[in-house]
C-alpha cells in the first residue's frame, strides 16, 4: 500500500496501550495495516515498525531483521537469560541511541492476518526488535526502560531536537 509517515515523541498514540485486533479472514483492513507496516518497515536501516508509530492503535508490528521482513499480530512476548547492556534507538526518537537494558533471547507468539499461529524468536537484533515493538505496543518508549541518570541526558538531548515540539 503505502510506507506511512513515524509518529515521532510527544504524539499521544506512543503512549497508549495498543488494542487487541480482531483478525477476521479476508479483513481488508487488517490486510491494508499490514502492508503498510511491512513498506514502512522496508526502508533500509530500520528493523522493526509498530502499528501505534504510524498512528494506528491496534497490536501489530513489523520487522526487518537480517534481510528478513515480516508481521506479527496481537503478539505475546515470552523473554529468558540475563539482562544486557545494548545501545538502542527508535524511529520515533530519530537521531539518538542509549545504553539500555533488554533479554539475550525473545519469543513472541501471535498470528498473521489470516488467524493463523505465527512464532517469531531469536537472539541480538531479533531479540531487541521483539521487545522494543512490544513495549511499543504497551505504550511505552525505550527511553522508559534508561537508567535513570542516562534517562536526564536522553531527555535533555530529546528536548534540544530539531523536530522535537514540546
Amino acid at each position: 500500500m503505502t510506507e506511512r509517515q513515524i509518529r515521532l515523541f510527544g504524539d499521544p498514540v506512543l503512549r497508549s496501550v495498543a488494542d487487541p485486533i480482531t483478525v477476521a479472514d479476508g479483513d481488508a483492513r487488517t490486510k491494508a495495516l499490514v502492508e503498510d507496516l511491512i513498506d514502512t518497515v522496508a526502508t533500509p536501516g530500520r528493523a522493526g515498525v509498530a502499528a501505534p508509530q504510524i498512528g494506528v492503535g491496534l497490536r501489530a508490528f513489523s520487522y526487518n531483521v537480517d534481510g528478513e521482513i515480516g508481521y506479527v499480530l496481537n503478539p505475546v512476548l515470552e523473554v529468558s537469560g540475563d539482562p544486557e547492556l545494548v545501545d538502542e534507538g527508535c524511529l520515533s526518537v530519530p537521531g539518538f541511541y542509549f545504553p539500555r537494558m533488554r533479554y539475550p533471547f525473545a519469543r513472541v507468539t501471535g498470528v498473521d492476518a489470516a488467524g493463523r499461529p505465527v512464532e517469531l524468536s531469536g537472539e541480538g537484533l531479533m531479540a531487541q526488535a521483539l521487545q522494543h515493538e512490544t513495549d511499543h505496543l504497551d505504550g511505552k518508549l525505550y527511553i522508559e526502560g534508561l537508567e535513570p541518570e542516562t534517562k536526564r541526558e536522553a531527555m535533555r538531548a530529546i528536548r534540544s531536537a530539531d523536530w522535537f515540539r514540546a
